[in-house]
């Protein structure tokens, strides 16, 4: 498991990607592209807007509170253990499984904020992961070989700890 350390949280403040205000401008940009969600509240809105994403993240929470859930019954669903300000080792195996599989709901028992950096470096070069960032709209990453760099550079920065079950 990675551990994000605490002189580390300001790194993840500031969006991986392009933010931009709201869903509308961005629904556009998904005709044509392979995409992935995190969050339930961007996942809930790509649903409402009927582009529904080929891998949803989730945890059943926006900041911190409880959200109402977000269904896609015909995806397969994947169960995994998430804490706060980590990445579990289920975690990135799982991101690989949908990548690999495609029509799944990653449903994360914890946290699913971080869920990001392992899904950048498994996505397919051009593929895009569309997140929330709170209080400010939906941000957009565009993946490249940069990203993964980049994405690579940020879990550098984790400590790696032991998993408890």
């Amino acid at each position: 498991m990675l551990k994000l350390p605490e002189d580390q949280r300001h790194l993840f403040t500031r969006p991986f990607g392009t933010l931009y205000p709201s869903l509308d401008p961005v629904l556009p940009l998904l005709s044509g592209k392979l995409f992935y969600s995190v969050g339930d509240v961007v996942t809930e809105h790509l649903l409402l807007a009927g582009s529904p994403p080929v891998i949803a993240i989730i945890d059943g929470q926006t900041m911190r509170r409880p959200h109402n859930g977000v269904e896609i019954p015909e995806y397969q669903i994947i169960n995994v253990k998430n804490p706060a300000g980590c990445i579990s080792d289920e975690l990135i195996l799982a991101t690989k499984t949908a990548v690999n599989s495609g029509r799944i709901v990653i449903q994360v028992s914890g946290e699913e904020d971080l869920a990001v950096l392992p899904l950048a470096l498994v996505s397919p070069i051009s593929s895009l992961i569309l997140y929330g960032q709170p209080g400010e709209g939906v941000v957009v990453l565009e993946i490249s070989p940069q990203v993964r760099e980049q994405a690579q550079a940020f879990l550098e920065k984790f400590e790696k700890i032991p998993e408890t079950t």
